[in-house]
């Protein structure tokens, strides 16, 4: 280090002006631990390191800041150019540009919270991403067979939703995951539970949630790698965080939110008192509506036999059913006829026709010669010692032609 008291005039390089220059800054116990407000400009975020650059100033001076990734991961919000924070850190020079400048330990927002900041910010990003968009949203089972519950294993929340799932619908399974719901190990325990739950399809809805508190205790539920869970999960996802006034990230991307843990209960499953009430309540309009039917039908049937047998419907029916048996005997007889004679006449024709049958001729003693295949007419066609068939009414026989007689 430098002595403090060195005395000019003497040639200095410039390294060892700044370095100097950093010592007397390093050294003073005012400038180890300052607080300053002012307004971020010049932010820039490397993303490669995790680095923060930026420029706080007022209305009148600025200062150059730097906030190393270590100490950036810490936050909970995201600054932003022309945000008002309040910093804490040390007040040193940068030698190779021989610039003051501070190593921002802490930054925190000016006038409103960091997580409330922290919060606003990610519903904001999340909302114009789409996450919590109606069109997203899976309506619930009306009667689902399990249910997933996710939450602390010892608090009021567990209890409450047990008894109210029990006593409402006792036919439920309950499918338990036990989370830390507070704490830096929470958000990524409620990630795998909702995860695990729905990847293995072991239940029909999911409950997620945890009694009150303040902002702190519940901002597990303000993650945003929860928040992709839930809005991933194909499982409908009812989320009961806190008290009525408390709103979380997971409230919003959820399918359905609930203002506690017991009005999720009852979201999640019907009621087997109102079910049954509203069964026999059906049960009597049905009842009710079939003897109003039955009673209408009875004197409309009573009011029909009365025209019918005002109109002598009954007799007429005879008439025509009388009429009916003696065209059919009419019509059936003439069909018997025509038949019969059609038979007579056909018979007839048969008759004339077999008195042509040349077999019929030979029957009665005659032959028919017959040569080359063609009837024998004239005894032109029988030269002497020609062969020809002499067919008889019982066979045929070979001859010879003697020639004329």
């Amino acid at each position: 280090m430098y002595n403090h008291n060195f005395t000019a005039p003497r040639v200095l390089t410039v390294s060892q002006l700044n370095f100097y220059l950093k010592s007397l800054i390093e050294n003073d116990p005012k400038l180890n631990t300052v607080i300053l407000s002012g307004e971020i400009s010049n932010f820039k975020h490397h993303t490669s390191s995790g680095h923060l650059y930026l420029s706080l100033k007022d209305e009148k001076s600025l200062i150059r800041a730097v906030m190393f990734a270590g100490n950036a991961r810490s936050l909970k919000f995201r600054p932003e150019d022309g945000m008002k924070v309040i910093c804490r850190g040390r007040i040193s020079v940068y030698s190779p540009s021989g610039q003051y400048q501070l190593y921002i330990e802490d930054m925190q927002p000016d006038g409103i919270g960091e997580l409330t900041l922290a919060y606003e910010q990610l519903k904001q990003e999340l909302s114009k991403k789409g996450l919590f968009d109606n069109t997203h949203k899976k309506p619930l089972p009306k009667f689902p067979k399990t249910i997933g519950v996710i939450t602390s294993p010892t608090g009021a929340a567990v209890r409450d939703i047990l008894n109210i799932l029990s006593r409402r619908y006792p036919m439920a399974d309950v499918v338990m995951c036990p989370v830390l719901v507070q704490g830096e190990s929470a958000p990524e325990q409620l990630v795998n539970a909702v995860k695990k739950l729905d990847q293995n399809n072991l239940c029909d809805v999911i409950i997620l949630g945890r009694g009150g508190g303040s902002i702190e205790d519940l901002w597990a539920f303000n993650s945003e790698e929860l928040a992709y869970a839930v809005y991933n999960c194909n499982t409908p996802v009812i989320s009961a965080v806190g008290h009525e006034t408390d709103f979380t990230i997971c409230d919003f991307v959820a399918d359905m939110r609930a203002p506690t843990p017991s009005a999720a209960a009852e979201l999640a499953v019907p009621d087997c008192e109102e079910l049954m009430s509203s069964y026999l309540s059906q049960k009597q309009y049905v009842s009710s509506l079939a003897d109003l039917k039955l009673r209408k039908a009875t004197v409309a049937l009573n009011e029909y036999e009365r025209r019918l047998k005002s109109a002598n419907i009954i007799r007429q029916t005879d008439y025509f059913e009388k009429r009916y048996i003696e065209l059919s005997a009419k019509l059936q007889q003439k069909m018997t006829d025509k038949y019969t004679k059609k038979q007579r006449e056909l018979e007839q024709y048969a008759a004339r026709l077999e008195s042509l049958n040349p077999i019929s001729i030979l029957s009665r003693g005659y032959s028919m010669a017959e040569t080359d295949g063609k009837v024998v007419t004239s005894k032109s066609q029988l030269a002497q010692g020609k062969e020809f068939t002499l067919i008889l009414s019982d066979g045929k026989i070979k001859a010879i032609s003697a020639g004329d007689i």
